[in-house]
């Protein structure tokens, strides 16, 4: 059946020549699972507010939107309310109270419900997600991955007939993004609920889909069933790094037959057709230099007086031209270490030193002239002015140091922009301060698997210009393709340092799908390109 029909949907944002989606048509039946893929900025969020009469941006729309056969604009506010869910990329942006209880009853009670009604809701809705260890908790003593599956059950309370979620698992770490899929899942096969999600990180998320729709260029080129959406992407390689790594692989060494889609089907896919004489490649030692970029020695942080340590004597030396990545579970104190090294925040003990100078003696803000520089994980911290152009006007240098033409946003407001589109942005801003030290926190956020390729490059070439980048990242793809060295924290401190290949070679969850699905046939493999070689210089069985 039916529930969610969109004809020749088009939209314009004010101000803009061009269409952000053009002539979108599509179908989803009752209780299907839904994944929207494409790059940034390829009009994927602006699909979803228009499917939310609320959240819907200003412009000028043409087209039809039927929710249960009726037409969008006949829906009741109290219908289109609470019957289309919707969970925002960002869990800061959506949460509007202070206590989780009072969270959780938000909506029912603007739904007007009776309080035993609203109890019972709430009673059953924290036994499924397992919120009652923190339901008394204050929204701001949870983690990232807490407040996001918060927003999710506040949602979910109200009971809606389709669930929309906007990129959910942006700021997950790679296990409580895991958690979060496999929930939207549970709760899609167990409820009948209809499902419309658009991710970026598609390795878990196609296996629980039921239709792929790709979208280019604000159109959608591609809706059908993911393993068929997989195997015509072979002439598209934009698209096609962002798929599974099984299916990319496939790809790589032009493979036969069905198109693998997961781990354990990639791993019969490698050993029903390649030999493995060679189990490793011959990789590069890596050497750091002596001269240290950042250096913290006993660092102690807490937010509240009598509140827990977040830095719990962290040691950390980062040295001089070397790419630096963190990892680790969300709250465990990664952002806080950044924000520390950048003098936002002061520690009560221990030392941090920048190029071998401790911060109190950079005096006047020299810390920050052609030093160090940090792009924040909230992004929108950075914009001041009302368009692109204004806030790029002396940015030139950063502008140029990006492969991305960003011309096309000028016009626009900052807060108007695609999460992707923003980063870029922030991240030609923050550039032009020349910066020798440059911190990133989740950098990859919103951004589609092709730009991130584009950043790799970006990065790498930062380094060869001599600057020392410093990343905390949820994306274990992305610091396998581009950390020198890549550290585990835990607690406040960092529990294990390596380099790329000793660190996802080691890990069961901090790694990657390639590690995965290579572990026992070849070794100290752990991103696509050095599983296609081993393939390939092996050969067929």
């Amino acid at each position: 059946m039916e529930i969610l029909k969109v004809e020749n949907l088009s939209f314009t944002y004010p101000l803009c020549n061009s269409p952000a989606i053009k002539d979108v048509s599509f179908s989803v039946n009752k209780g299907e699972f839904v994944t929207i893929c494409g790059a940034t900025g390829c009009g994927k969020s602006t699909l979803l507010r228009m499917l939310k009469k609320e959240l819907m941006p200003l412009g000028e729309k043409s087209g039809k939107i039927y929710i249960n056969s009726v037409l969008q604009e006949d829906l009741s506010d109290k219908e289109s309310a609470y019957k289309v869910g919707f969970v925002m990329q960002n869990p800061e942006n959506q949460i509007v109270t202070d206590k989780v209880w009072h969270e959780l009853a938000f909506g029912l009670e603007n739904m007007n419900l009776k309080r035993d009604v609203i109890a019972r809701r709430i009673a059953e809705m924290s036994a499924y997600f397992g919120i009652e260890s923190w339901y008394d908790k204050n929204v701001s003593e949870l983690s990232g991955g807490q407040k996001q599956l918060l927003n999710l059950a506040s949602v979910m309370v109200m009971q809606p007939d389709i669930l929309i979620l906007d990129e959910p698992t942006a700021q997950l770490d790679p296990i409580a993004a895991s958690d979060f899929i496999a929930t939207v899942k549970k709760l899609g096969k167990e409820l009948g609920i209809t499902i419309i999600m658009v991710e970026h990180r598609l390795e878990e998320v196609i296996q629980a889909s039921d239709k792929l729709l790709v979208m280019e260029k604000g159109r959608v080129i591609c809706y059908d069933e993911p393993k068929c959406v997989v195997e015509n992407l072979r002439d598209k390689p934009e698209l096609l790094c962002a798929m599974p790594v099984a299916s990319r692989l496939y790809h790589k060494v032009k493979g036969e037959g069905d198109c693998p889609l997961n781990i354990s089907e990639g791993r019969h896919f490698i050993e029903n057709n390649f030999k493995n004489d060679i189990r490793s490649l011959e990789k590069l030692s890596y050497e750091h230099s002596e001269e240290k970029a950042l250096e913290f020695k006993d660092v102690f942080f807490r937010y509240e007086k009598n509140s827990k340590d977040v830095l719990n004597g962290l040691n950390m030396t980062v040295y001089k031209n070397e790419i630096f990545c963190i990892l680790g579970g969300n709250g465990s104190g990664k952002t806080t270490t950044l924000s520390a090294a950048a003098n936002l925040l002061k520690i009560y003990s221990g030392k941090i030193k920048v190029f071998g100078k401790k911060l109190k003696d950079y005096k006047n803000q020299t810390l920050y002239k052609e030093c160090l520089t940090l792009l924040p994980q909230d992004v929108q911290t950075l914009f001041l002015k009302n368009t692109v152009r204004e806030e790029l006007m002396k940015a030139k240098i950063g502008v140029e140091l990006l492969p991305f033409d960003l011309s096309y946003l000028f016009d626009l407001h900052p807060y108007d922009l695609s999460g992707g589109e923003q980063q870029l942005v922030a991240l030609a801003k923050v550039l032009a301060t020349k910066p020798k030290l440059l911190l990133l926190d989740e950098p990859t956020k919103g951004l589609d698997a092709y730009a991130k390729i584009k950043l790799i490059k970006i990065i790498k070439d930062l380094k060869e210009m001599g600057i020392t980048i410093v990343m905390v990242t949820h994306d274990v793809e992305f610091a396998s393709l581009c950390a020198d060295r890549v550290a585990m924290f835990f607690r406040g401190n960092i529990v294990s340092v390596g380099t790329s290949t000793e660190f996802f070679s080691e890990n069961n969850f901090y790694t990657t799908g390639v590690s995965k699905m290579t572990r026992g046939y070849f070794d100290g493999v752990v991103n696509v390109e050095e599983a296609g070689e081993l393939c390939i210089r092996n050969g067929k069985k």
